[in-house]
């Protein structure tokens, strides 16, 4: 009999246990778990992590996973929670295209919690990443319509990071339990009737949002555990009339993305990383309106500008143009087009715009609202072309004097096509850590996650983790 997709997808993932992953991969999974690592730390103080944070220790339980810029070791599932709602809570998780979801921000938390309570070996850990990721990025294209050019999951108002995440941080976490492939399977199965997550919040507030990365990899571990104690997955969960795709996505999934090429053709080193904490839609905005800085535009002298966008990328950095003209907090600036334009003009921190750019009281600053004003947001047919491949913008400003510039970006920074140097991730990591480690103790971080590949046990790395 052809074996199901969830089966596949579990005969890969012992594959990868048995023989490793090459050892590019290996390192492109140190550099998401070290991403991963300094934006939970530079989380710590947000008000997420704070009501997750109260929630598991209300909750109890024999503590073996380390809750990731604290002094506690939590029960796994509920490690799981909260590092992954730190790992999403600034929205600085790196980004699949054209799947547009966020991959390492639900599987990095669940593997660390399992690994670190089951001791295993930084190698064990590194291939249960490289393996979830790729899984959940694959379930997301499964739900990316070419014709359409966008996730059907997103059309519909759902999230797939979430949702994908759960499954995928599920094989993660299976993998390094004590499970064979059917238990793998199981798990992934599993996972698929826990994993959720609307997108709402995006448009019109709430602070939900920060936890659905949590969530998918509380699942996901959870999910696990269920599989090891012997609770099954139903084998056709993915491509089943009752399975997961045809609920969430309907006639317009593609069951063959999730295993075409699958253990030959590698998504994971294309996957985007982050230099700026905000949604990954207003990036190029930023790059834009850094470019015209740097060309002498002095904001004072901005009589308006103008941000061309992909279509369907407006309903969430320009829509409704109030509330993103005058976000109601520093996290929902990190979600208006205006906004970013006027922190790239006007901010400059980290690698050219970062959390200071993200604070309540920059998001009511007077300079910045009083640009972000003059900012009108439109679609672009030059980035129709070339989204979701990459999130194009093009930003026209008129001066004072009667000038006239423009700034195209067409491929983001921390992309393939303009990729972030391990030292600028080292930089990024630094600097995000700087907000609860002193920087003795982020070097070292940094080394062992770079070095994850040797290391016998995860003991000093964790123990590092706790503030």
């Amino acid at each position: 009999m052809t074996a199901t997709i969830v089966q596949q997808l579990a005969a890969f993932a012992t594959s990868v246990r048995a023989k490793g992953l090459p050892p590019e991969l290996r390192d492109d999974a140190a550099r998401r778990v070290l991403d991963v690592l300094g934006n939970s730390l530079a989380a710590t103080s947000e008000r997420p992590a704070a009501a997750v944070g109260a929630l598991v220790r209300e909750w109890g339980g024999t503590g073996r996973a380390t809750a990731i810029g604290t002094g506690d070791r939590l029960p796994e599932p509920s490690a799981a929670l909260l590092n992954g709602t730190l790992a999403h809570s600034l929205d600085f998780d790196d980004t699949h295209l054209p799947s547009v979801l966020h991959p390492s921000a639900s599987v990095v938390p669940a593997a660390l919690a399992v690994a670190e309570s089951r001791g295993a070996t930084g190698a064990q850990l590194l291939d249960a990443i490289g393996v979830g990721v790729e899984i959940t990025v694959r379930l997301g294209m499964a739900g990316y319509d070419e014709e359409l050019g966008n996730s059907v999951f997103f059309e519909r108002g759902l999230h797939a990071t979430a949702i994908c995440g759960a499954l995928g941080a599920a094989a993660a976490a299976a993998m390094l339990s004590d499970v064979d492939d059917s238990g793998i399977a199981d798990a992934i199965g599993i996972a698929a009737s826990m994993g959720s997550g609307l997108l709402e919040a995006n448009r019109t507030g709430g602070t939900v949002k920060r936890i659905h990365c949590g969530w998918a990899a509380h699942a996901a571990v959870t999910a696990a555990g269920l599989a090891r104690h012997g609770i099954t997955g139903p084998p056709t969960v993915l491509e089943g009339r009752f399975g997961l795709l045809q609920a969430f996505c309907g006639d317009q999934s593609d069951v063959d993305a999730i295993v075409d090429g699958l253990g030959e053709r590698w998504e994971l080193p294309g996957i985007f990383f982050k230099p700026y904490p905000c949604n990954h839609f207003t990036h190029a905005g930023i790059d834009a309106a850094r470019r015209l800085r740097a060309r002498g535009v002095d904001p004072a002298e901005i009589v308006s500008l103008e941000l061309g966008a992909p279509t369907s990328v407006l309903r969430t950095i320009a829509e409704p143009r109030e509330d993103k003209i005058r976000p109601k907090s520093g996290y929902h600036a990190a979600f208006s087009g205006p906004y970013t334009v006027a922190a790239g003009l006007l901010g400059g921190g980290g690698l050219g715009v970062f959390h200071d750019d993200f604070t309540d009281e920059a998001a009511a600053d007077p300079a910045r609202l009083e640009l972000a004003a003059k900012v009108t947001c439109v679609p672009d047919a030059r980035c129709d072309e070339i989204f979701p491949h990459q999130f194009p913008a093009v930003l026209r400003v008129r001066l004072q004097d009667g000038r006239e510039l423009e700034e195209r970006v067409d491929a983001n920074r921390g992309g393939p096509q303009n990729p972030l140097s391990a030292d600028e991730l080292a930089t990024k990591f630094r600097l995000n850590a700087a907000r609860v480690l002193p920087a003795e103790v982020s070097g070292r971080i940094t080394e062992l996650t770079y070095g994850l590949a040797e290391l016998s046990d995860l003991t000093e790395l964790t123990g590092l983790l706790r503030t």
